[in-house]
């Protein structure tokens, strides 16, 4: 293999507000031995305590932790993004950890991620918009996109908040559509 070459996908899952139960059934539909790793990119309150790794653990058997600046990316694992900071990845190894300004009033943002993913890992990343009420991801989602990852919305229609997905699709960023109920089926097929 080369050495530019990744024995694992990267999914990116970014969501806002309705976004949460969503993104817990996609984690429990992630298979323990799956070759892949996993970045979820919530917009939240900035709390210095947070319970959202111990929520995302119950629902997997996969190891779950929230970013620590230039921690190493290993396979195998759900990453979740820190309140309050931007979520980047310094090379295909390690993660880096920002506090620049807002963007789309959003720290973290899924946009940053998303294009700091594409530039990393180019077509090896499936990256995931769940609802939501800014239009943060539809133009990360466009760098996956151009970069030949595989790019997928929740349907507005079935999201708790449509606004979000339905501006990536405005975009012209989405290579699927998807409802609620089958966004985790989906997922696990393609890793």
């Amino acid at each position: 293999m080369a050495e530019d070459e990744l024995s694992y996908k990267i999914a990116v899952i970014g969501g806002s507000a309705g976004s949460l139960d969503v993104a817990l059934k996609i984690i429990a539909a992630i298979p323990a031995h799956s070759p892949v790793v996993i970045i979820v990119v919530l917009h939240r309150k900035n709390d210095p305590v947070s319970y959202l790794t111990d929520v995302f653990s119950s629902r997997t058997s996969l190891p779950v932790k929230e970013v620590e600046d230039k921690e190493p990316i290993e396979p195998n694992t759900v990453y979740i993004a820190p309140a309050d900071y931007h979520l980047l990845f310094e090379n295909k190894k390690t993660f880096a950890l920002d506090s620049s300004e807002k963007v789309n009033f959003s720290r973290p943002s899924i946009d940053v991620t998303f294009e700091s993913a594409a530039q990393a890992f180019g077509a090896n990343v499936i990256g995931v918009l769940l609802s939501g009420a800014n239009a943060d991801g539809a133009q990360g989602l466009q760098a996956i996109k151009a970069a030949g990852g595989f790019t997928l919305v929740q349907s507005p229609e079935t999201a708790e908040v449509g606004f979000m997905p339905q501006q990536a699709i405005n975009a012209g960023a989405v290579d699927k559509i998807v409802p609620a109920a089958r966004l985790a089926e989906l997922i696990r097929n393609t890793i």
